[in-house]
């Protein structure tokens, strides 16, 4: 799959571009709405004889529009790119959501976006909204069009009665809920960090752990001990994580911080880059009154989640 970065600025063609089916979203999850929209637009390339392409933007309009400087991804940009790929996509376009786009007209959005990049069938969900205060809709789109190609739109998706939106998925990592978040995006929830070095305090108690830096963009489910899958090289191991600020050792924390003790694993791995795969909150995490009782608690969370994963 091909990346390309857009500005509203650069007017100049990226290259002769082919003729090309298009998904249009910020897709923030790549959730099974999403995948929706994007599946619908790579199999109309295939129909087609044409290219696939994901047309997305960065950085969250709320960053522009609203003036956050915090916001969080439930797929940054590095993650949805690969889960992009894995399905199919031949090309993701990212533009830059900046304060010049946002005063786009909708007419000139389409010129810029979907014109020049030589779109000829557009496929989005039934919320899509783009131009100066989402002016542009998949109701008007025809029109603004004018002919210049074809669009398609995807109506909503739901899953046991309830509509699937980034939003809802949010609600339930904030809550803990990664197994329904899971049966939301049709996939494991999953970030992406390097190994740093820790204190290493896990390996006196018999449950060595790798310590996770992830970008600071990247949004992380409720505080506490989940069972959880690591891919390392291509190779997956079971293993469980706490997510947390360790009370029992430090009361200075305030940046949770995520600890994996992987199952039958004693490769030194400090400075690789993994993916870890949420599959099951277990408990809260808590404050223990001696490293005994701690012991104790690590033993039986490593008993259920091992058992989890035999089933």
């Amino acid at each position: 799959m091909e990346i390309f970065e857009l500005v509203h600025s650069d007017q100049q063609l990226i290259e002769k571009i082919p003729d090309t089916v298009a998904a249009i979203g910020f897709f923030d999850g790549i959730h099974k709405g999403h995948q929706a929209v994007i599946k619908t637009a790579v199999n109309k390339a295939r129909e087609d004889q044409m290219m696939s392409a994901v047309i997305t933007f960065h950085p969250h309009p709320s960053v522009v529009l609203q003036g956050k400087t915090d916001v969080q991804y439930i797929t940054p940009i590095h993650i949805k790119a690969h889960i992009l790929e894995q399905l199919n996509v031949d090309r993701l376009y990212v533009i830059t959501f900046d304060k010049a786009l946002s005063l786009l007209s909708p007419k000139t959005f389409i010129e810029e976006f979907i014109t020049r990049l030589n779109v000829k069938h557009v496929v989005a969900g039934f919320d899509f909204t783009f131009g100066h205060k989402g002016k542009g809709n998949m109701k008007n789109i025809s029109e603004i069009a004018q002919g210049d190609f074809k669009s398609t739109v995807v109506e909503k998706v739901t899953c046991d009665g309830e509509k699937i939106s980034s939003t809802h998925i949010r609600q339930c990592l904030a809550t803990g809920e990664v197994e329904r978040v899971n049966s939301f995006l049709g996939r494991c929830y999953t970030i992406f960090g390097a190994v740093v070095s820790g204190d290493q305090r896990g390996r006196t108690i018999g449950y060595p752990t790798a310590n996770i830096k992830v970008d600071k963009d990247t949004l992380l489910p409720k505080s506490g001990v989940y069972a959880v899958q690591v891919k390392i090289n291509n190779v997956t191991y079971d293993g469980m994580a706490n997510l947390g600020v360790k009370p029992t050792f430090q009361a200075d924390v305030i940046e949770p911080i995520i600890e994996v003790h992987i199952f039958n694993f004693n490769d030194d791995i400090y400075g690789e880059r993994l993916y870890i795969e949420w599959h099951k909150f277990i408990r809260d995490e808590k404050k223990f009154s001696s490293i005994d009782e701690l012991i104790t608690q690590l033993k039986n969370d490593e008993k259920t989640i091992k058992g989890y994963f035999e089933h």
